[in-house]
């Protein structure tokens, strides 16, 4: 398992890559306070929305119906290029 950060979600303290499922859930649980599930184009995702604003999306890589990488996205460029559906709504 690997969480991945872009470089916008590090200068935010997030830590670049962490690997290995303990190490992973730890930072996820870390990061993720306040996430609500999502689809990010079309996969299972969350994401921090204060507001209704994304700020931090959390993709997630699924393999056998079981989440093996996470990918922390928080540039405001990639976030608009995203088809997000937070709670239903676009």
């Amino acid at each position: 398992m690997v969480l991945r950060a872009d470089d916008t979600a590090v200068s935010l303290g997030a830590s670049p890559e962490v690997r290995g499922a303990r190490e992973l859930v730890t930072n996820f649980a870390r990061r993720a306070g306040g996430a609500v599930p999502a689809l990010v184009n079309g996969m299972a995702g969350a994401a921090w929305a204060p507001g209704g604003q994304p700020r931090v999306v959390f993709r997630f890589t699924v393999e056998e119906d079981r989440i093996v990488g996470i990918e922390l996205i928080a540039d405001r460029d990639h976030l608009r290029e995203l088809n997000l559906v937070i709670h239903g709504r676009l």
